[in-house]
């Protein structure tokens, strides 16, 4: 709740690239992790370990964990959190890589103060 006593809700958009260089390293993370996940049913575990073995992005889907990018932010409570992954064709220099690209067009919208 905020100061006021009304919740407030933020949406946190986070766009991230990773280069996987150990394909094999990443997939051995990600099924250890399966395995200790006491609370997943033994059909979605064979299914989640066959996944993460095939797919290197579902495999880091596995080892990412939303929670744990706001678990330690005082004041918030993550109420609700979806994630995804997937291979993309990367190339640095072009432009829809430019991750600034969207603050500059915030910012040119902006009326001056």
């Amino acid at each position: 709740m905020s100061a006021t006593g009304t919740p407030r809700f933020v949406r946190l958009r986070v766009e991230v690239v990773l280069e996987i260089d150990d394909p094999r390293e990443l997939t051995r993370a990600a099924v250890a992790r399966i395995d200790a996940d006491e609370f997943m049913p033994e059909e979605e575990r064979v299914h989640a370990r066959s996944v993460a073995h095939e797919d290197s992005a579902e495999a880091l889907a596995a080892l990412v964990e939303p929670f744990d990018l706001v678990h330690d932010v005082p004041g918030v409570e993550l109420v609700q959190a979806s994630w995804s992954s997937e291979e993309v064709d990367y190339d640095p220099d072009a432009r829809e890589w430019d991750l600034d690209e969207e603050d500059e067009a915030d910012t040119d919208d902006e009326a001056p103060a």
